[in-house]
C-alpha cells in the first residue's frame, strides 16, 4: 500500500531524505535510505532512487509509510524515553537548540524509539518537530545544533551548504603534529562497509582541513581543527592521511598507540565551537554572528593534565 502526501511551502526546496525523516521520524534512517534505493518512493508518480533529490511546492510525494494511525504508540514511547536523561543545553531560543553532545550516543536513533541526541531532545521538549542540522559520530563529543521549527531548519541547512558556518574541533593526535598545515585531500566514502579513504588525483569529493598545534610533546599533541568543508570521517581521516591519526581510533588510528592507551576507549575528538555568520534568515537572528563552545570533555582533559601540557583555548 502507498500513502499520497501534497508537499507544502514548509518543505520547498528540502531534500527528499531529510524531508521524509521530518514527516516520519519513527523510521529508521536505513528504511529510508532502502526504500529510496528500491524505487518505493515517487514524486509525482516517478520513481526517484536519489536522496539529495529537492522537492517542490506542490509535489505529489507517494509513500510506504501512513503519517499517523498505528503510530501513535511509537510516539508516546519516544516521549516515555525522556527518562533516559536529559541533553546539556549550551543555548536554548525560540528557534535554534545548541547541545553539548556526550560520547557513546548517537544523533538519530538507529531504530524506531531508540535511544538518541534527538529521541531525548524530543522527549524532554513533548515534540518531534525539532531535527538535527547536521552530524556526529556516536563517540565525537560536542557542539551540536538542533533546529526546533522548518524554518530555522531549512536556513541552518543553506549555510552548511553554503560553508558559512564554522566549524572548529580539538584532537589528541599521535606524534608532534605541525605547527600549522592546510590538509587538501578528497575523500570516497564506502558507504557499504562505512569507511571513508583519500581518493586519487581528480576523484572523490573535495576536502580541506586546517589544522593547528596548540600544545604537544614528541609523541602526542593537542590540535585545533577548522573543518572547511564537511565530508564524512574527515577530521579522522584527514589526520591519518598526514600520519598524525586521532588517539583512541580503532577505524583510522595508529594500532600501537592505542594498545599502550588502552583506557581511551574513543577517538579523542571533540567538536569544539560552532560559530554563525552575522548574516543569516531572520528565524535565525537570535544566533546571527554568536560561537558556541562545548567544554573539553574529561577524558580528555584528563590526557592533557598526564602529558603537562598547559593549554589555553
Amino acid at each position: 500500500m502507498s500513502y499520497l502526501i501534497k508537499i507544502s511551502q514548509d518543505h520547498d526546496g528540502r531534500r527528499l531524505d531529510r524531508t521524509l525523516r521530518s514527516m516520519f521520524k519513527w523510521v529508521t534512517l536505513g528504511e529510508i535510505m532502502k526504500a529510496i534505493r528500491k524505487g518505493e518512493i515517487r514524486i509525482n508518480s516517478k520513481r526517484v532512487r536519489e536522496p539529495g533529490t529537492h522537492l517542490v511546492t506542490g509535489d505529489e510525494l507517494s509513500v510506504i509509510w501512513p503519517l499517523n494511525s498505528d503510530n501513535r504508540d511509537n510516539d508516546s514511547r519516544i516521549f516515555r524515553h525522556s527518562s533516559w536523561g536529559k541533553i546539556k543545553t549550551l543555548f536554548q531560543g525560540d528557534n535554534v537548540l545548541i547541545i553539548d553532545k556526550p560520547s557513546g550516543m548517537l544523533v538519530q536513533p538507529d531504530e524506531p524509539g531508540g535511544d538518541s541526541v534527538i529521541s531525548r531532545v524530543w522527549g524532554v521538549l513533548g515534540t518531534k518537530t525539532p531535527a538535527a542540522v547536521h552530524r556526529l559520530d556516536r563517540n565525537t563529543t560536542g557542539v551540536l545544533a538542533v533546529a526546533l521549527h522548518g524554518d530555522s531548519l531549512r536556513a541552518m541547512e543553506e549555510l552548511f551548504k553554503n560553508r558559512s558556518m564554522r566549524k572548529f574541533y580539538l584532537a589528541i593526535v599521535t606524534g608532534r603534529a605541525p605547527e600549522d598545515l592546510l590538509i587538501d585531500a578528497p575523500l570516497i566514502k564506502d558507504s557499504e562497509n562505512n569507511l571513508v579513504t583519500v581518493a586519487d588525483s581528480g576523484e572523490g569529493l573535495n576536502a580541506l582541513t586546517h589544522c593547528q598545534r596548540i600544545a604537544g610533546d614528541r609523541d602526542f599533541s593537542l590540535v585545533k581543527l577548522e573543518l572547511l568543508t564537511g565530508r564524512t570521517h574527515q577530521a579522522r581521516v584527514h589526520m591519518a592521511h598526514v600520519r598524525h591519526p586521532i588517539l583512541g581510533d580503532r577505524k583510522y588510528g595508529r594500532f600501537s598507540a592505542n594498545r599502550d592507551n588502552k583506557d581511551i576507549n574513543r577517538p579523542l575528538l571533540h567538536a569544539w565551537q560552532l560559530e554563525f555568520p552575522e548574516k543569516v534568515h531572520e528565524s535565525l537572528s537570535e544566533v546571527a554572528g554568536k560561537k558556541f563552545t562545548a567544554p573539553i570533555p574529561e577524558d580528555m582533559q584528563k590526557f592533557i593534565v598526564s602529558r603537562g601540557w598547559e593549554v589555553i583555548v
